[in-house]
């Protein structure tokens, strides 16, 4: 989409369904942290644009009987200025679309004439504009066929999504490495996982096929997630497989990113490889593929049952195949209590005999565009000597880690990042730790020092970050995957 023509009639009735309520701009994460992205602002500005180039071609009908000589143009006829849109005349001037006598009839380019590239590349797909709005418009659409426009026919977008992308098409993940690795994360396993096409023929021999996910397979803090679900579907006698080396990206991050041709190619060829696999069911433990292979594959013909690992945590601790068990007994001052799934006891926990207090927080992949939000929940509370406390926005109203939008590949470069604005608004609450339920959301969060809103965490020397004793204001709470803590305290019953 790279004018105001393209627009389809949706989206050209999204633009004038806008009652100017701004439900949506007090939930975007991107202005809440002084970014220039108002969904609201977007809309109005497309829409007063819209009306501008509207005038325009009506100029042209009007005049469409005379005959115009050589060199000649139709004379603009006063378009009305607007407060939210640039002026349309001074635009075309600029753009060099002139004549003898006026303004030609030219379609002014949408970026970066009515919305900027800041504004463009600021949104996070994080879905709680089209949450919030009253009237249905769906600005995460628009937002997506302008960066697909500006990536797949102008070569324009943030420098550092070119390494991603060469990833993603190369190698078939965005991390860049070799499929060789996508079984790294389960060697200190002391049990052996099937691999579909080497250990068993497909997958339909397995109750689950689970599908690791590039970051479950590549990102470190990810891998202690994906050993973690392994050795949990195991103690509960869950039989399931996995793809190894034929596993390949869902193609999310290109999606986003508006390589709408990447994602294509990426899609088609999960697709052909899962239906290969015969899987029974799938689970997945990243948000992104779970919105991606449950919600977005149907439409290109693969359609596939598809659970979250939090859903299925937390049916197999309800039918109790998993036991938590409470902690008995502190553990000696200095002692290394990491397994070998990586499950490591909170650094903030209290002593034992207290609560650890644990706060939640709502992946945009798995609770606003999915409506999972119960299980993950369900799942901390099944968690002895554990209180569940919430932060003041969740669930439908929950603040985005920052991660969505292909932003775990580049750099936010303006305001407060959204990641040390949420961890901020999770310390608030007291807890103890952040549960999460998406890779994304780890790194994120988890590499938030809170600095850029205002933080300053006790152990601030410790950790390089500015400020004295006198600016203290707490601890950050450690962040950890549901999954981690769970399998901690099952094995405590072992």
């Amino acid at each position: 989409m790279g004018t105001i023509d393209d627009f389809s009639w949706k989206a050209r009735l999204d633009l004038y369904s806008c009652t100017e309520c701004g439900r949506c701009q007090e939930l975007c994460p991107a202005w809440n942290t002084q970014k220039p992205l108002s969904p609201k602002l977007l809309i109005m500005s497309l829409r007063d644009h819209m009306e501008s180039a509207s005038n325009v071609q009506i100029v042209e009908q009007e005049e469409g009987h005379q005959k115009l000589e050589d060199g000649e143009v139709l004379l603009d006829k006063g378009v009305p200025a607007s407060p939210h849109s640039f002026d349309l005349v001074s635009a075309l001037s600029l753009s060099g679309a002139t004549g003898p006598e006026g303004v030609s009839a030219v379609t002014a380019p949408l970026v970066p004439e009515v919305v900027s590239e800041e504004v463009l590349w600021d949104c996070t797909n994080c879905g709680a504009c089209v949450e919030q709005c009253p009237v249905d418009i769906e600005h995460i659409d628009h937002i997506l066929d302008l960066r697909r426009h500006q990536v797949l026919m102008e070569g324009a977008f943030p420098r550092e999504l070119g390494r991603a992308f060469r990833g993603m098409e190369s190698k078939a993940n965005p991390y860049n490495q070799a499929a060789r690795k996508r079984m790294d994360w389960a060697k200190k396993l002391d049990f052996d996982i099937p691999v579909v096409g080497e250990d068993i023929e497909d997958a339909s021999e397995v109750d689950y096929l689970f599908w690791v996910g590039c970051a479950g397979a590549y990102d470190d803090t990810a891998k202690k997630t994906s050993a973690a679900v392994a050795e949990l579907l195991h103690t509960a006698g869950v039989s399931f497989a996995v793809l190894g080396s034929g596993e390949s990206c869902t193609g999310d991050p290109a999606r986003r990113a508006g390589n709408e041709a990447l994602f294509q190619m990426l899609a088609a060829q999960a697709i052909d490889t899962l239906k290969e696999a015969k899987p029974q069911k799938i689970v997945v433990s990243c948000a992104h593929c779970f919105n991606t292979i449950a919600g977005e594959y149907p439409e290109l013909g693969g359609s596939f049952d598809v659970v979250h690992h939090t859903q299925l945590l937390n049916r197999l601790v309800r039918d109790g195949l998993l036991t938590p068990v409470a902690p008995t007994s502190a553990a000696p001052t200095g002692a290394d209590t990491t397994d070998e799934a990586g499950a490591k006891p909170a650094g903030n926990a209290p002593s034992v005999g207290a609560p650890l207090k644990v706060t939640y927080h709502d992946a945009c992949f798995l609770g606003r565009h999915n409506r999972v939000y119960e299980p993950p929940r369900e799942l901390v509370g099944s968690l002895p000597n554990v209180e569940l406390v919430e932060m003041p926005r969740n669930r439908d109203r929950a603040m985005c880690c920052g991660a969505g939008g292909a932003h775990a590949w580049f750099e936010e470069t303006r305001g407060t990042r959204i990641a040390d604005a949420r961890i901020v608004e999770a310390a608030s609450t007291g807890a103890d730790v952040v549960a999460t339920a998406c890779p994304f959301c780890s790194q994120m969060l988890g590499s938030a020092s809170g600095t850029s809103a205002g933080f300053v965490s006790s152990d601030a020397t410790d950790r390089g970050t500015e400020g004295t004793s006198t600016q203290t204001r707490g601890k950050l709470p450690e962040v950890r995957d549901v999954a981690v803590m769970l399998l901690e305290s099952v094995k405590r019953g072992q």
